[in-house]
């Protein structure tokens, strides 16, 4: 069968898809163990956990696309030296694609907790099966061929938020246009949806959700987990940012247990960028949903617990003999027990002071500047509204993809924004930039902006333009509102204090509470920058020994 050809399959297939040699497979035969499929038989099937990676040995499997739009679309076929799987095998989460036994095979099966061991304990040999778990997924990110099925109105706001959750969360999905695809077509009619319940999603293992909640959407993808109520965590991370993920990395890999939670999506803000320049390492720049996609895979290969999209609402104490000192509440009643936590909640989007701002948001208001949004104003004038970084990067990534950006702001871009954007900018030929301007009123009806008036400040006058897309960066605010009953010590502004300042004895990064640390944007006088965010993520993890070994519970380091 012909492979589905996307941009890395054509360009990066060895890499894909590497034939194993008779010593790699011995190797990894100690992490697996022995089992044969019969021609016919269904060895992975989508929407189910699979047994964990598959080693064939010999005879020949098909891998096929997930059900629910017509025939099953052939991937590719993988023979002996071959191994079936991509990242969710690596995490346990549900299969993306069906795998069938073309013939009798035979073949090793490594569960997921061993395919960690054998990156760890095979390191050349892990590198290579975990280059190919990953270009696999980018495979199947460009291909559009597995994971839900969003059905709606394209331009509807539901849509957009439920489309860009899974791109966010790096799950691989489909958005059909419920008016005039006919796949989209043939689903309604099949599941007799009514067009006023739309958007629908159909999720890989055939169930059918109306309109669902991230959460809810999470849980039947099998992105979101029942917590272990009996398992004491050595650390819980409350965000998935630069400074959660550096923080999960380094104290998993220096074997401490450690479980991540994010109510939104991996990446935090640094996700939203276009394109980060000035990050150690990467010269020619990389995207922030890139480089956030490469911590998170990092730190589930060395097997970190996520709980992504899921809510710290309560830190508590632990009242029980478990061993744990601290009780984290979470969505659905569950709890999470700890010997100790990190904060890395970092921070939330400000929003404009516009009264009828909510009724944009989501349809013509964004607060990322993805492929996403960039196709819905393609060709189209838009107005962008900050003047940091994330605006400047935001600003030029758009000028690429639509006719022109308007950039206001209410001070000079050189006060707050680094030199190569702000010269970028300048080179941009259809980036207009208006400063000491402010949003004065957005127009529209039924939840589509159709105009954006702003005001010089200076000179009072007012301009009113037909834009209906407005993008705005104009900074955040603490994520702190989870502790306000929580007795740590937070500032005027609600970041969280930290130090010997806030506690005499306390470490840098401890705050009021002991063997409760804080990094990263919600920390009181932190850096504002990825590299400082994943600075104090590894450095958080040397106190985290610290305290352990203190109460006597730190275990050993590998």
């Amino acid at each position: 069968m012909a492979p589905v050809v996307s941009p890395t399959i054509a360009n990066r297939r060895d890499q894909m898809f590497p034939i194993l040699t008779d010593a790699d497979i011995e190797r990894m035969r100690r992490f697996g163990e022995a089992r044969s499929y019969a021609a016919g038989e269904h060895m992975v099937t989508a929407g189910t956990v699979s047994p964990g990676l598959i080693l064939i040995l010999s005879g020949k499997a098909d891998i096929t696309q997930a059900g629910g739009l017509s025939p099953r679309e052939a991937i590719v076929t993988y023979g002996p030296g071959n191994f079936i799987g991509e990242l969710a095998q690596l995490s346990n989460r549900p299969s993306l694609v069906n795998a069938e036994a073309a013939s009798p095979v035979e073949a090793i099966v490594i569960p997921s907790q061993r395919l960690r061991d054998l990156m760890v304990q095979e390191a050349n040999l892990g590198e290579r099966v975990m280059r190919a778990l990953i270009l696999r997924r980018v495979g199947l990110l460009e291909s559009g061929i597995s994971g839900p099925i969003v059905i709606g109105p394209p331009g509807n706001g539901d849509v957009l938020r439920l489309a860009g959750f899974l791109r966010r969360s790096g799950l691989p999905h489909r958005a059909l246009d419920s008016d005039t695809d006919p796949c989209a077509k043939t689903l309604i009619e099949r599941f007799h949806v009514d067009p006023h319940h739309l958007p629908i999603v159909l999720c890989p293992n055939g169930k059918l959700m109306h309109n669902p909640g991230e959460t809810e959407l999470a849980r039947c993808t099998g992105l979101l987990r029942p917590v272990d109520a009996d398992k004491v965590f050595d650390v819980a991370i409350v965000g998935a940012g630069p400074a959660g993920l550096a923080a999960a990395v380094y104290a998993a890999s220096e074997g401490l247990s450690t479980i991540v939670l994010d109510c939104r999506a991996f990446g935090g803000q640094a996700g939203a960028s276009a394109r980060i320049e000035n990050y150690l390492g990467f010269p020619t720049g990389i995207t922030g949903m890139a480089l956030m996609a490469r911590a998170y895979n990092q730190a589930q290969k060395f097997g970190v617990e996520m709980v992504i999209p899921d809510e710290a609402k309560l830190l508590g104490a632990a009242d029980d003999d478990s061993g744990a000192r601290y009780r984290l509440a979470i969505g659905d009643g569950e709890t999470v027990r700890t010997r100790t936590v990190v904060i890395a909640s970092g921070a939330r989007y400000r929003r404009l002071d516009v009264p009828n701002l909510a009724e944009f948001e989501g349809t013509s208001v964004h607060y990322w500047a993805s492929p996403i949004e960039a196709r819905l104003c393609q060709s189209q004038e838009v107005a962008l509204v900050g003047a940091g970084n994330s605006a400047g990067q935001a600003a030029v990534y758009l000028a690429s993809q639509v006719r022109k950006v308007t950039l206001l702001a209410r001070r000079s871009l050189d006060a707050t924004m680094s030199r190569y954007l702000v010269e970028r900018i300048a080179a941009q030929p259809n980036i207009e930039v208006l400063t000491g301007t402010e949003v004065e009123a957005l127009e529209g009806q039924d939840g589509n902006l159709q105009a954006v008036r702003w005001r010089n400040r200076a000179t009072g006058e007012a301009t009113m333009r037909a834009i209906q897309h407005l993008f705005l960066f104009i900074g955040a605010d603490p994520n702190t509102d989870w502790l306000a009953n929580c007795n740590v010590a937070l500032d005027a502004k609600g970041f969280v204090r930290t130090g010997p300042e806030t506690t005499p004895g306390h470490g840098l990064m401890e705050t009021s509470r002991s063997g409760v640390f804080a990094i990263g944007d919600v920390r009181c006088g932190s850096t504002k920058r990825v590299a400082a965010a994943v600075g104090e993520g590894a450095q958080v993890v040397a106190a985290l020994h610290a305290y352990l070994a203190q109460n006597a519970e730190s275990p050993r380091r590998p």
